[in-house]
């Protein structure tokens, strides 16, 4: 017997199921405390526009050496800089040519030079 395991990322702001490869995990820290939420598109867009004047005004801390970034969406989920059909099309093309991504999360900046060097 054959069995279908099928994932299925739920926005967590409203509870509707998020089409794959469209996820945003958007992570902001508050008050010293980080925080991370899973969001369709729509979602992501409202929380970077409601975030936006604010980080506009605040100034940039380091945290252990490192930046923290206020927001995370799909322009920046891979630290590149890249739309979610740009990410969508290094993850396809990375898959058909032997790279291990997963269909979410951060995509390893050796993946997106290989791509890039590629086109």
């Amino acid at each position: 017997m054959a069995e279908i395991f099928i994932r299925q990322l739920i926005d967590d702001l409203d509870g509707k199921p998020i089409d794959t490869g469209l996820g945003h995990e958007v992570t902001f820290a508050y008050q010293g405390i980080d925080y991370r939420i899973d969001l369709r598109p729509t979602n992501a867009d409202k929380i970077e526009a409601a975030f936006a004047p604010y980080i506009k005004a605040a100034e940039k801390v380091s945290s252990s050496g490192k930046a923290r970034s206020k927001t995370q969406t799909a322009t920046k989920a891979s630290g590149s800089g890249r739309s979610a059909e740009q990410l969508k099309a290094i993850r396809d093309w990375a898959g058909n040519n032997g790279f291990d991504v997963s269909p979410r999360g951060r995509i390893k900046a050796d993946v997106i030079d290989a791509f890039d060097a590629a086109h």
